[in-house]
């Protein structure tokens, strides 16, 4: 089977790495917000371009200890898309803050800032770019309104470690940055783990005291917190994969550039575009089509996996029904009925490439 993401391949093509750094923990008896993590954050930090990075637990708890941090809560509002993981928008309700999603534009498939207007209120606080597949946003007509409208500009950069706007790496252009590090991501680790960063030092001394119940000093609450510390064996394993990262998305670049080459001008295949002025990291190779079920039959009968990467967007899920605002979403009902993410990962051979590449021009004749 040819999958669409391979998390274990990276373990293997590291193995040596990872577990000498495992078993350094393992025998040196600190397991949580100890040393690695220290280093990690700082190392992380140094790679983005900023001054501050913070390991949390996992990508949700990144954004929500972002918000938290900046005073956003109950009656607040933050803006951001429909079209994205579910994840966006669970630690925007996290935190008592009403979601106002807006549509993404018909290029790109990030958030069009020319809704952004029209979905403020007096109550907006934030909004969230979220940089969807690898693609960076928009975030100079974000940052511009965000900055008219004295609002807070957040990364969610769970999907494009590495990708870079006008240069500069993303997570480190907004007021405050959110990762994830779940295996299947461009930097992930083997578990669950998560990063902020930011350049804003208070910022950053808050929210490092919300990971771990508030505290300014041990088992002394200064603030309402929660536990969502990241723990030593993650931070060492996402280390060694840091080490390797520019690399591994390099790969992806190569990849991406041969579905390119070779899947051009076939009928009914629409290929992704790259914004302008960006670096795309691909944590997804995402075409469309408008015989999608039908395509995906055919690659699974010949042991190839694809996926959809979103079926459903968030403003249509039942749990949300009723408790955001959202306007209309043309271009995302659009998207969840045609999108399809092609196997993209490091490790995969350009043998494996060729067969899924053979197999849909078979399919389109």
């Amino acid at each position: 089977m040819i999958g669409c993401a391979n998390p274990g391949a990276q373990y293997e093509a590291l193995r040596e790495e990872i577990d000498a750094a495992v078993i350094a923990v393992m025998r040196g008896h600190r397991y949580i917000l100890g040393p690695e993590v220290e280093k990690f954050e700082e190392e992380f930090a140094a790679y983005i371009g900023c001054v501050h990075g913070i390991g949390v637990a996992n990508g949700t708890d990144a954004i929500g200890l972002a918000l938290r941090g900046l005073g956003i809560g109950p009656g607040d509002e933050v803006i951001t898309v429909s079209h994205t993981a579910v994840a966006t928008i669970a630690a925007i309700e996290s935190v008592g803050a009403v979601p106002v999603l807006v549509d993404v534009d018909p290029a790109f498939y990030t958030l069009d800032p020319a809704l952004l207007e029209s979905a403020m209120s007096q109550r907006t606080k934030a909004v969230i770019a979220v940089h969807l597949y690898g693609q960076p946003a928009d975030l100079d007509s974000i940052g511009r309104f965000c900055r008219k409208h004295d609002l807070a500009l957040i990364e969610d950069v769970a999907q494009a470690h590495g990708a870079r706007w006008q240069g500069r790496r993303l997570g480190s252009i907004g007021r405050v940055a959110c990762f994830s590090c779940y295996p299947t991501k461009n930097l992930g680790a083997i578990g669950d783990g998560g990063i902020v960063t930011t350049s804003d030092s208070e910022l950053a001394r808050r929210i490092r005291m919300l990971r771990e119940y508030g505290w300014e000093q041990r088992y002394i609450s200064t603030l309402a917190g929660q536990n969502s510390r990241l723990d030593e064996m993650q931070a060492a394993i996402l280390r060694v994969k840091l080490r390797h990262l520019d690399d591994a998305n390099g790969r992806r670049r190569h990849l991406a550039a041969r579905y390119r080459e070779q899947l051009d001008g076939i009928l009914d295949i629409q290929l992704p575009k790259i914004r302008p002025g960006s670096e795309h990291v691909y944590h997804l190779f995402v075409i469309r089509t408008q015989q999608r079920e039908a395509l995906m039959t055919h690659l699974k009968a010949r042991d190839i996996q694809a996926a959809i990467h979103y079926p459903m967007p968030v403003h249509r899920q039942p749990a949300y029904a009723g408790r955001i605002r959202c306007s209309a979403m043309p271009v995302t009902e659009a998207l969840t009925e045609t999108v399809l993410s092609l196997p993209m990962y490091p490790e995969l051979s350009d043998t494996d490439q060729s067969t899924v590449i053979a197999a849909i021009r078979e399919f389109t004749g």
